[in-house]
């Protein structure tokens, strides 16, 4: 019961800070959250343990916690290790994909394509993670997974802003896109090719001086 209170508010925190209703610099009271969130302080006290831990939030001494300010030079940074985890990643799916993953696989780029056409970009953004998570489940790598999940909370907000930027969507589906294909297709070469394509995409991205602090991609 108890560490069902605490993952329910870590989550909540989680998606209301890469959403921006909790921007960086705001501080996080335990005693308000626990009564807009239905849990005791202690579940609250916990979840943020967990996302001090991922990088979203920091304790400052004697002014309690708050969502912790990422840079965009950190968050390019962050990106870049990332970028060569997905890589790999990738090609294990890719050298062990089943048909039956494929399918998946397949489904959720047909999901995203439907979220970009219907203009739904809150969705096209959680479908985005949705399929990172695929192929990861796809590579059985959990180490190099592990350590994926650990780079993306701490940019989550950057990335999401930039999912929301007029026109990245069709740009980074037409790179997914081909990532899935070299997945479905038992190419591994080609599908970390392509998912490195697409990283560098998302740091150049980023990088560009209309980028807005914020993060999936």
């Amino acid at each position: 019961m108890a560490a069902a209170a605490r993952d329910a508010a870590e989550q909540a925190l989680r998606t209301a800070i890469s959403r921006g209703d909790l921007p960086p610099g705001h501080r996080l009271v335990e005693e308000e959250l626990a009564g807009q969130l239905g849990v005791n302080r202690s579940s609250v006290r916990l979840a943020i343990d967990v996302l001090i831990a991922d990088g979203l939030v920091e304790r400052i001494p004697h002014r309690g916690a708050r969502v912790r300010v990422v840079s965009v030079a950190e968050a390019v940074a962050t990106t870049e290790c990332r970028m060569v985890l997905e890589g790999l990643l990738a090609r294990k799916a890719a050298e062990r994909v089943t048909d039956e993953q494929a399918g998946r696989l397949r489904a959720q780029l047909a999901a995203m394509g439907e979220a970009v056409a219907g203009g739904d970009l809150l969705k096209y953004s959680e479908l985005i993670s949705q399929l990172h998570g695929l192929v990861h489940d796809t590579a059985r790598h959990p180490v190099a997974a592990g350590l994926v999940d650990r780079l993306q909370a701490q940019v989550v907000r950057h990335q999401f802003q930039l999912s929301l930027r007029p026109g990245r969507p069709q740009v980074s589906l037409g790179e997914l896109t081909a990532v899935v294909d070299a997945i479905a297709a038992g190419d591994p070469d080609g599908a970390e090719s392509a998912t490195v394509a697409h990283f560098r995409s998302v740091v150049a991205a980023l990088s560009e001086p209309t980028s807005n602090p914020g993060g999936p991609a």
